[in-house]
Formats: C-alpha cells, structure tokens, sequence
C-alpha cells in the first residue's frame, strides 16, 4: 500500500517545500525524494512510486485539487449526458511528470529494490468523477449507475481505456510491477460488483503489457471491501489478489490456488498498538497464510502488507516493528 506520507517527518518536511501536494506529486525530484525516504527509513522489500489515483481524471480536464482536511476535489463533476459526452482518454504528454518520476526513481534506486507503479481501477475513478470528491454514501454515483447505466458504462469505457494507457506508460518508464486499486469496489451489491468494477479491471488487464525488455511485469488487483468476491476474481489475468484485513488468508489461500499470490492484510490500526501487539498481530497474519511454498516452481505465495493505506498518524517506530517482525518470522517459517 501507500509507503510515503504524513506519518514521516521527513515527508511532511519535504511538502512543506513543494508547497502543497500536487507540487510534491508533480516536481520529479519531490516525488523521488518522498519515494525513497520509507526505503531508506525501513527495510522494506519494494518502492512504491509516489503520485495518486486522481491524476487520470485530472488529466481528462476536471481539475483537481486537495483542500486540507477535506480532501480531493473536482472542479467539474461528470452526471450527465453532456459531461460524459466530453469524457476522453487523455494525452498521456499531460502525465508526462509522472513517466519521469518512475523513470527518476528507478534510476535512483539503482536495483535496491523493485518499483511498483499504480492506478485506480476504472469504477474507483468514476465515483470521484462523478461524486466530485469523497463520499460516504456514493448517492450520487450510485444514482447514476442505477438510472442510467448507459452512461455509467460510457464512463467506465473511457476510464478503461485511459488507465491501460497510463499503466502501459509507467511500465515504459520504468515501473517493474504494477497494482490496480479498486478502493471502492466494495460499496457495490453483489451482481453490480461484477458488472460495474470487475469487468472494467478485466479489460485493463486485457490492455496492459505483460512484458518489457525481456522482463514480465506482475499485476496486482486490489478490491477493497471485495473479500466475498474473490471466487469472481479468479477469472483475472493478474499474477496477485490483494485482501484487506476482514479476509481469512488460509480460507482464501484455499479459494484462489496456486495460481495468484495474496498480498496484505494487516488492519492499519494495528499500528496504534505497542510493539509487542504489533508484532504479535503481524506474525498472526504470517501464521493465517501459512507455510509458503520454497523454491523457485509454482506455488502460493504471500506478500505481507496492510489491508489498506497507511494512516497519517501511524508511529514511524512501529512501522520498523512491522517491517522487522515480518522479515524475521518469514525467514523461520522458510527454515
């Protein structure tokens, strides 16, 4: 999940220079620097490029900005025919800061670790379009996909084709994996889930490069709130299913075979506790897994993470806790 945030002084320092955070996400050495400072801080074992799921649709003309303690906003929501009419993929020359960042990043990690690249999946982006920001109850999204799918679909076509594009385009720049975040997956009913989130995924996976320069590139799809779906997540071209915390990691072990890796699923509050809570919990998700295969054939593997971003109030020190626990008990359990 989220590396860099405002749990870090060093990141909070590094904003207060940019300014605000879209001068932090668009300036390439802003954004390498904030990229770096959890790899330099913990061990951890991949870089995640700093940016955010929004530069899509601000790309497509919106206009985006973050408002202090209440978030992204939209300048121009999209609800109605007109407004999906003017939708289009955009020039991907208008996130062209982003290309630079991994390409800034990857350089200077010089193979410390991997670099994850990213995007919001398809739904997950529609409901800030068209909500205009958050929600806590998606009436607006909601109201539109139920009275008028035909523009729900326009919307979710668009954004499709737009995050392939972009993906591809990280990819080229030097992104080693790349995850797909269907953050809001989970506030659809069963049967729109499949419809409205899950098809669109599937056809950003049909879209985006498996390989580059001799390199397969893994994809990782993360629904939140999507547990019970899993079972439908099975017919993914990706290489990993990401669970947040409500999963039993041994029951969905069983569910998606040695096909996919799991990725999470640590509750992010966890991190409130002592550190003897901590890493009693992080060796209990370890423990919910299981035994990972060994070797280099095919079998279930697991990538330790949190269910979900990392919360801005989070104790650096018990992130080195998590970080060192994790690597410590994985090394036993592989003995």
């Amino acid at each position: 999940m989220r590396q860099a945030g405002r749990y870090l002084a060093e990141y909070r320092d590094t904003r207060a220079k940019a300014g605000s955070f879209m001068g932090l996400a668009t300036n390439t050495d802003f954004a390498t620097e904030v990229t770096l400072q959890p790899i330099d801080r913990y061990g951890l074992d991949a870089a995640i490029l700093f940016s955010d799921i929004l530069t899509v649709p601000d790309a497509m003309g919106l206009g985006l900005s973050f408002v202090n303690g209440e978030g992204p906003k939209f300048e121009r929501h999209v609800r109605d025919e007109a407004s999906v009419a003017l939708l289009k993929v955009p020039d991907m020359d208008k996130l062209r800061y982003v290309f630079d960042a991994v390409t800034s990043i990857r350089k200077a990690l010089n193979g410390r670790v991997p670099l994850i690249g990213f995007t919001g999946s398809p739904w997950t982006l529609a409901c800030y379009m068209v909500e205009g920001g958050s929600s806590s109850d998606y009436r607006a999204v909601k109201s539109l996909m139920y009275q008028r799918p035909d523009l729900m679909h326009q919307i979710l076509s668009v954004n499709a084709e737009a995050v392939a594009a972009y993906l591809n385009a990280q990819i080229a720049a030097g992104a080693q994996a790349v995850m797909i975040f269907d953050s809001w997956g989970g506030v659809l009913a069963d049967g729109a889930f499949q419809e409205f989130s899950l098809a669109y995924t599937k056809q950003v996976l049909e879209k985006t490069t498996r390989t580059h320069e001799g390199q397969t590139i893994p994809r990782i799809v993360f629904t939140k709130g999507g547990g019970q779906w899993l079972g439908d997540m099975t017919a993914l071209n990706c290489d990993v299913l990401g669970v947040d915390w409500t999963v039993n990691l041994q029951r969905a072990r069983a569910l998606v075979g040695d096909r996919f890796a799991l990725q999470g699923n640590l509750d992010p509050m966890v991190l409130f506790a002592d550190p003897a809570s901590v890493a009693k919990q992080a060796r209990r998700v370890l423990d919910d897994f299981g035994q990972p295969h060994t070797g280099t054939g095919c079998g279930a593997t697991h990538i330790f993470n949190l269910g979900h971003g990392i919360n801005q109030h989070t104790p650096p020190e018990n992130v080195a806790t998590l970080v060192e626990t994790v690597h410590e008990y994985s090394r036993q359990m592989r003995r």
